[in-house]
């Protein structure tokens, strides 16, 4: 995300890192006691000992920042700086010599890449021998295995593929990608057993024949994932594909994590304070395929909570209120991906639960719900999602879609955010996402149908634009403008998000742009200027080519203007026809 001031920042909390990092640090702090007693290492092991306590959990504020000291808790060794910018370098560089460790695990998406790259050769010129490795969403659409599993194919903008052509120093010792959550696991201890006992550091060339023995002892758990690890003659990929995977059966990701995340659509009702929100998932992609998005299943299997799903939901919920969560929001593409049974069910059992005087709580809930406190804040819980147009207005009745959204709102829902991407139909017939176009009805009477039923509900609606489809011109692009500013007029929008297209690498949209080859999403410096730095992941030359620097200006401009308090994180208003002036 940008600020006004060019500062790049990454608001609430590190999901992906924690989700993959979850079955690591559980078995790691299962193995913390007695040697004899541990399952799954050795004499070295990473230092995950405890998790944190409820008195740290609740007093742990909104900065990314935490302190290392002598014993750290699970949510002490990580490293989350926000904003990276020159406080941020010293900072790191402070903790790499503070801490001297044997191992970096780095997640990042593809804006961010460039930076982690810079996080990597910081780590590497303070400690040479340290073992990095990189995971999350960049490196899931960039190393990837054909589809008969035999050929590791890399994007143009892999962090492998830019080392091996010399576009970045090599400081990238191996990568993970897909369904990580046992495979860091697996390379955390195949680490443990390649370090060298005189030396104290990770032999690298021992990490593959040590990762190759674990496979051969107990498999690859469940999922499908991917370690390509950097060596001297190439890269060694090692495939490893297990079992089907549900989601609500690994360790939840604040489990090892205090919960920082203040998301300003949940404020307490009596300071007006943001309330401290809990990320959530039961799903992981999105049921969709449009043809920009990178969270689509097309690009990524789609996995759900499957056994037991509804009650193993309500569960989490219940720990993440004793990890002190105070409000959650469900970053699900689409919530429980949009099945109506799916979300009457759970939406009844949360309600039932909040009805339930505390002391005869179901067990599996009361153990995380210890003291009164947990109950008040589960009674107080305020919570977000996400739907579509098409599952509130053409996929389900309007009847049936009223009754879901009351459940919602009964069970404490108070947030709706809503992907409406333009207003315009000739940009709207080029994405998979208006599918019932027979109806009689355009996009734009849609969409102000689905708004209207879910503020008629009693909940807000946020909604996202989408600047820069196929087929956008400057007259769609002001016919967006306008139609969403009506909807603010009109009390249906309380929060709208402008959006410039930015290119992912493995989104259909950026092979027929013809931008697959072209992505630069590593050089150490960019220009990143105005007007790119007022919308969110945009930097020159990964943005739509449909769009030229004055219309993107334009668009800053115009939604300011037109939308007024209702932008999300609305950058100054011009004070002139130049350059816009930073706020005070």
């Amino acid at each position: 995300m940008t600020q006004s001031e060019g500062e790049i920042t990454y608001p609430g909390d590190p999901m992906c890192l924690y989700a993959a990092l979850s079955v690591a640090v559980h078995r790691a702090v299962a193995d913390a006691g007695p040697l004899e007693k541990a399952s799954h290492y050795t004499d070295l092991a990473p230092e995950w000992t405890r998790f944190p306590g409820k008195e740290y959990r609740l007093s742990a504020g909104g900065d990314g920042y935490r302190p290392y000291g002598e014993r750290p808790n699970t949510d002490q060794t990580v490293f989350d700086p926000r904003v990276w910018d020159d406080t941020a370098r010293a900072r790191w560089t402070g903790l790499l010599r503070e801490v001297r460790p044997r191992a970096v695990l780095i997640s990042t998406v593809s804006p961010g890449h460039r930076y982690a790259l810079q996080l990597a050769e910081l780590a590497k010129r303070e400690l040479p021998e340290v073992f990095v490795v990189f995971g999350g969403r960049h490196v899931d659409e960039t190393t990837i295995l054909s589809p008969d599993g035999g050929t590791l194919l890399l994007k143009p903008s892999s962090p492998l593929a830019v080392m091996g052509q010399g576009r970045a120093p090599r400081v990238v010792d191996a990568v993970v990608s897909g369904e990580a959550y046992h495979a860091v696991d697996l390379l955390m201890r195949a680490l443990a057993l390649a370090v060298d006992l005189d030396r104290r550091w990770v032999d690298p060339a021992q990490v593959l024949p040590c990762l190759q023995g674990l496979l051969a002892d107990e498999g690859p758990g469940p999922g499908r994932a991917l370690v390509a690890l950097a060596a001297a003659g190439g890269i060694d990929a090692v495939p490893l594909h297990g079992g089907p995977l549900d989601l609500g059966t690994l360790p939840a990701p604040y489990e090892a994590f205090a919960i920082r995340s203040r998301f300003p659509i949940f404020t307490d009702p009596e300071t007006g304070q943001g309330l401290r929100t809990a990320h959530f998932m039961v799903s992981n992609a999105c049921p969709y395929h449009c043809n920009f998005c990178s969270e689509s299943s097309r690009l990524t299997p789609l996995k759900r909570f499957k056994d037991d799903a509804v009650s193993r939901a309500v569960e989490r919920i219940c720990e993440y209120v004793s990890y002190g969560a105070e409000s959650l929001f469900f970053d699900d593409s689409v919530f429980w991906t949009g099945r109506f049974r799916d979300i009457e069910d759970f939406c009844d059992e949360l309600a039932r639960l909040r009805r339930t005087p505390w002391e005869i709580l179901d067990q599996r809930y009361g153990r995380h719900l210890s003291e009164p406190a947990d109950m008040e804040r589960l009674n107080a819980l305020q919570w977000g999602a996400q739907l579509t147009v098409e599952t509130v207005m053409s996929l389900h009745s309007r009847g049936d879609s009223e009754v879901i959204l009351g459940k919602m709102r009964d069970a404490g829902c108070s947030y709706v955010y809503i992907g409406i991407e333009s207003m315009s139909d000739q940009v709207m017939t080029h994405i998979h996402k208006n599918l019932r176009r027979d109806t009689g009805r355009t996009w734009r009477d849609k969409v102000r149908e689905a708004v209207s039923l879910v503020k008629r509900s009693g909940m807000r609606v946020g909604t996202s634009v989408l600047f820069g489809l196929d087929g956008e011109t400057r007259e769609s692009i002001d016919e967006t403008i306008r139609e969403v500013g009506l909807l603010i007029d009109d009390g249906l929008i309380d929060l709208a998000s402008p959006n410039i297209l930015t290119y992912h690498p493995a989104t259909p949209v950026t092979r027929a742009h013809g931008m697959a080859d072209k992505l630069d999403y590593h050089s150490p410096r960019i220009d990143n200027r105005k007007p790119y730095i007022y919308f969110e992941e945009a930097f020159p030359g990964v943005v739509s080519v449909l769009l030229g620097e004055d219309d993107i200006w334009h668009i800053h401009r115009e939604t300011e203007r037109r939308w007024g308090g209702a932008r999300n994180d609305a950058a100054p208003v011009p004070a002139a026809e130049g350059d816009p002036v930073p706020g005070p």
